[in-house]
């Protein structure tokens, strides 16, 4: 079922989590999110959503296997080595290069599970701090919305299997042995915070240089993945990196985040404008119904502004650079990192005009004041005018907010005053060549603008269905981690067994005396090493043959009434003296004792039969 295709049961069953447990399911992906909790269902043998919920409230520690089966905690140490090998090589040393030797290190591991990957952060950055260095400067903090995955991540504790991934070296230098388990160093343990956190909801840590999100995006639609990202965006300090899983990627995101190893997921923060990405912040903060309303005007006032085709500039009243659209950049030189920046610290405030007595003058008068024909050299050494009008921004009316300056550029109508005639001579041959120009280029640009769409259609797909195989591929990574716990435990029943078996066995081989067991129905089930050099019959030979059709030299039929007796349950031991003859021909008188084989509730499963050459010349 697609994330467009709702069922109303299951929708019910969404809310209910939420209403009760506080899990909001509802961003993450239908098709997923739904597998998992039918795969929960069919364990317990229910089929209709309805049913379940009804379950849910008759049995409220359901909750707990529920969550476990949704929120899939598949993790490892050191997951994807050629990825962390990267972050240790290009990555660490960057963020250091940034730092001084006393600032901290803010480290971010969102969706941790049960901690791996906080630990594997943690010896990463200490073999390349140092482990004194790493204690005074490193905050690694790592959050879940599985609070019983965090807790398992708290205790630090793991077992051969979990840790087979760590490099031998690695593993001897921060684990410490514990009976069966590996601990994690308590040195660097204290420096990983665990936290329960919702990236769907809650607000974002702050000042991180690295932001570790691996595997998570995938589980939710695309609104939830913008929203998420954007806060990300908003936690990283500038400079800052982030560190996605294998089948995440950011095409539509450019704005905020670009590539440093895409191969390996590796992408970097885009500066951007601090105030915006508060605001966006705050707004997907917003629970109420107007924000999405109001984060959709503010996507399109910005959008608005950066493609005017005018070069526009805002500068607050503090007379700090605050926007500066994409004509304005391109024309004058403006990088993402100007924003922000003193406006008389930038050559266009000194190059372009004396714009400081024109600002303060707009301030003051509370009008547009205008700077016609302003002459610019541009980068290449060409000519420009500018015609130069300063807005003042005013909040109701009087408290005045900035200014809004527009550099609109009018050379090439100076140009046109000396080139008139030249172009109206050339203009009737030039129409219908650029006429026909224009069509065709209007035509190739829709005929481009159809196949980028297409383009990105593909594209979408593929990404879709790349992240649908690693959610089935982590699935079945968690069932198959299910399936070698219980084989370990068939093997431990296994070996158990074997030793019960080897034990019985030195027993019946270690006694003197021929042992035999026979069933109810009197067939041989158990035939020892005494019995075969007695009667000189083999235990394959025996074993499963009935006990009266065996050609030994013993008068079987003789024994009959001892063993219905031990079997009606009327005797727990009788004796008698037979007349025998053993495998050498030699004649004896052998002792039988025969005893009721008892299962453990007394029920009478057999009889045991001890054989032995008597002592006493005379029989019974």
């Amino acid at each position: 079922m697609s994330d467009t295709q709702t069922h109303p049961d299951f929708e019910q069953l969404l809310e209910y989590l939420r209403r009760t447990r506080g899990f909001d399911f509802t961003g993450y992906k239908r098709s997923s999110v739904m597998r998992r909790i039918v795969k929960r269902m069919q364990t317990i043998e229910l089929s209709e959503f309805a049913d379940y919920i009804d379950y849910l409230e008759v049995h409220p520690e359901e909750f707990t296997y529920l969550f476990n089966t949704i929120l899939i905690n598949v993790t490892s140490f050191f997951r994807d080595q050629e990825a962390w090998e990267v972050i240790s090589r290009e990555v660490l040393p960057k963020i250091l290069g940034s730092k001084q030797d006393h600032e901290p290190i803010r480290i971010w591991s969102a969706g941790c599970a049960s901690g791996q990957e906080a630990y594997t952060l943690a010896m990463v950055l200490a073999e390349v701090l140092g482990t004194e260095a790493f204690r005074h400067r490193v905050k690694i903090y790592a959050t879940d919305v599985d609070e019983e995955a965090l807790n398992y991540g708290r205790q630090a504790s793991y077992t051969p299997r979990e840790v087979e991934d760590v490099p031998q070296p690695l593993l001897q230098k921060y684990f410490e042995r514990n009976g069966h388990l590996y601990v994690f160093s308590k040195d660097l343990r204290s420096a990983v915070i665990f936290g329960r956190h919702d990236l769907t909801q809650d607000a974002p840590i702050s000042r991180i240089d690295l932001l570790v999100c691996r595997n998570i995006l995938m589980y939710f639609n695309a609104e939830i993945q913008e929203r998420i990202l954007t806060r990300f965006h908003f936690a990283l300090r500038d400079g800052g990196f982030l560190f996605l899983g294998r089948a995440e990627m950011l095409f539509a995101y450019s704005n905020l985040y670009s590539p440093v190893d895409l191969r390996r997921r590796i992408f970097t923060k885009v500066p951007g404008p601090p105030q915006r990405a508060r605001l966006f912040v705050a707004l997907q903060n917003n629970q109420g119904e107007s924000a999405p309303h109001i984060l959709n005007h503010v996507r399109l006032r910005d959008a608005a502004f950066k493609a005017g085709p005018v070069a526009q500039l805002v500068v607050d009243a503090n007379g700090f650079l605050a926007f500066a659209n994409e004509q304005a950049c391109q024309r004058f030189g403006l990088a993402p990192s100007d924003q922000g920046r003193p406006l008389q610290d930038l050559q266009i405030a000194y190059r372009a005009a004396q714009l400081r007595p024109c600002i303060e003058q707009a301030y003051a008068e509370r009008r547009t004041v205008l700077l016609p024909d302003v002459e610019w050299t541009a980068h290449d050494g060409a000519a420009l005018f500018l015609d130069i009008q300063i807005t003042p921004l005013l909040d109701n009316g009087s408290d005045v907010l900035g200014v809004l300056i527009s550099l609109q550029d009018v050379s090439r109508y100076k140009r046109a005053e000396a080139e008139v005639q030249r172009i109206n001579q050339e203009l009737e041959a030039a129409y219908e060549e650029l006429q026909s120009t224009g069509e065709e280029l209007e035509t190739t640009n829709e005929e481009l603008q159809s196949t980028v769409e297409e383009l990105e259609t593909t594209n979408e797909e593929l990404q879709s269905t790349n992240e649908e195989l690693e959610t089935m591929n982590e699935e079945l990574q968690s069932t198959n981690e299910e399936l070698e716990t219980m084989n370990e435990e068939l093997r431990e029943r296994s070996d158990e067994l074997n030793h019960i078996n080897g034990f019985l066995e030195s027993i019946l081989t270690g006694l003197r005396r021929s042992v035999v067991v026979l069933n109810q129905d009197l067939y041989v089930q158990v035939w020892n090493n005494r019995s075969t050099d007695l009667w000189g019959l083999r235990a394959d030979e025996v074993e499963g043959k009935h006990f009266l059709n065996l050609d030994i030299g013993l008068p079987v039929t003789e024994l009959m009434p001892p063993i219905r007796a031990c079997l009606s349950g009327e005797r727990d031991h009788m004796e008698v003296t037979l007349n025998a003859r053993n495998r050498r021909g030699r004649d004896f008188q052998c002792r039988v004792d025969c005893t009721p084989l008892m299962k453990p509730n007394s029920e009478i499963r057999g009889v045991i039969l001890l054989m032995e050459e008597s002592q006493d010349p005379k029989s019974e």
